[in-house]
């Protein structure tokens, strides 16, 4: 039988300081390496070599970052309250959720304020925007495909395309699948083209609108124009270029093996696999009051949703936390399209490789694990699955700006230490 336990906590923040102008999160767009000629701007290449690190050395990073008068938390409630607290003493950070698993028992924690001074805490009902963590739940819709016979990861992306594009190969060889969900297809990051420019300065106060008014006509007919326009530098398969636009191809390329939309499909293979039934890429009239509200960077008024795009797997997801658990569980089973999706498809350094969509890490404390973060213009997330502990863990904040992600990583080492002792002492 399973075991959830909940706890919710009270913690106030408000702070107005400034922040500066490297954002550590991003509008889905969580790249680990600038390996190629469609390199990201210079700030995010910082960011780059940041996440590169925490694939690398997660241990060391999060042991440096935790006070140095704190013990590791006796249980998992207690680390995931530890955690919790730690975050909300970031400055601008007004709410978080976390959900955890661990060797079977569930764990939801609700803490802080969704607006400073409304003492209107995020509950099990909370919609939270979970960003590119979207992305996972494509590769896995695409794992399931494979395995059915449906698709094969060297399938050209043209033979699912509305029309001709010649533009989508590389020295003569075609963009292929496998290429789209290891972001080795050096597929621009963002269509239309011109998205890419206002990321560059995302923690500006106008970046959110802007994001907006770029989709505000923005559909599926625009973005197939677009497409014409971009320019494939390979080499394919090799190097990494983080691409939201290829995750939308992938979308499109489901549609057409399944002959259903993205977002059915989608809907009833959670539903089905997971049990989840509250997780969509767009909002009905009566589920907009549970929203999260957001808040963009260091501007204290709450900005809007992230504009919709063209298909929503790169990003337009919306769960709860008791669903996003139901998801953690689902990561760490033996379904076989998690067990297909797992499989490192490109390596880039010994210590890191890619899946479907899945960055997959490995280090000292967790061993191999399986990592994703999810940035919109208000709120960031990750979401960790630990197999050899049987550890799963979502954590996000309805805030995104310049040291948000840095936050969060920082506060999880009270969950991974207090695993890593229960573990030991079994």
């Amino acid at each position: 039988m399973q075991r959830k336990r909940h706890l919710r906590v009270a913690f106030f923040v408000s702070s107005t300081v400034p922040m500066g102008k490297n954002p550590a999160a991003d509008f889905f767009l969580p790249p680990l390496y600038p390996l190629c000629e469609n390199a990201p701007p210079p700030w995010m290449v910082r960011m780059m070599t940041k996440l590169a690190a925490i694939m690398t050395g997660m241990t060391l990073m999060l042991a440096a970052c935790k006070p140095a008068a704190t013990a590791p938390a006796p249980d998992i409630p207690a680390a995931m309250g530890q955690a919790a607290t730690t975050l909300l003493q970031s400055k601008l950070l007004h709410a978080t959720s976390i959900a955890g698993v661990y060797r079977g028992q569930e764990f939801i924690l609700h803490q802080g304020e969704l607006e400073t001074g409304k003492a209107n805490p995020p509950d099990d009902t909370t919609l939270y925007e979970i960003g590119s963590v979207s992305k996972t739940f494509a590769g896995l819709l695409l794992a399931n495909a494979v395995l059915e016979g449906k698709a094969a990861l060297d399938d050209p992306i043209q033979q699912y395309l509305p029309a001709a594009y010649p533009n989508l190969q590389s020295q003569g060889q075609p963009i292929r699948l496998r290429h789209l969900i290891t972001h080795t297809s050096t597929m621009p990051g963002m269509l239309p083209l011109q998205v890419n420019t206002v990321l560059q300065d995302f923690t500006a106060h106008a970046t959110p609108a802007k994001l907006n008014a770029a989709y505000a006509d923005y559909g599926q007919a625009q973005f197939w124009q677009d497409l014409h326009t971009v320019s494939i530098k390979g080499p394919l398969g090799k190097d990494y270029a983080y691409s939201s636009a290829g995750t939308e191809l992938v979308a499109h390329a489901l549609e057409t093996i399944y002959g259903m939309p993205y977002e059915v499909l989608l809907t009833q293979f959670v539903t089905r696999a997971a049990g989840m039934h509250d997780t969509r890429l767009r909002l009905t009239p009566q589920d907009t009051g549970r929203l999260a509200p957001g808040y963009h960077s260091d501007n204290p008024v709450a900005t809007t949703p992230m504009p919709q795009l063209p298909w929503g797997a790169a990003g337009n997801l919306k769960s709860t936390m008791q669903d996003m658990a139901k998801y953690l569980r689902l990561q760490l089973g033996t379904h076989p399209a998690v067990v297909e999706s797992h499989k490192p498809l490109v390596r880039f350094q010994d210590d890191f490789s890619i899946g479907y969509f899945w960055n997959i890490g490995n280090n000292r404390q967790l061993g191999t694990h399986y990592v994703h973060h999810g940035g919109v213009p208000r709120a960031q997330s990750y979401a960790y699955a630990v197999p050899q502990y049987q550890l799963g863990v979502f954590i996000i904040t309805n805030q995104s700006g310049d040291a948000t992600a840095g936050a969060m990583e920082s506060a999880l080492a009270p969950i991974f230490d207090t695993v890593a002792s229960l573990e030991r002492a079994q």
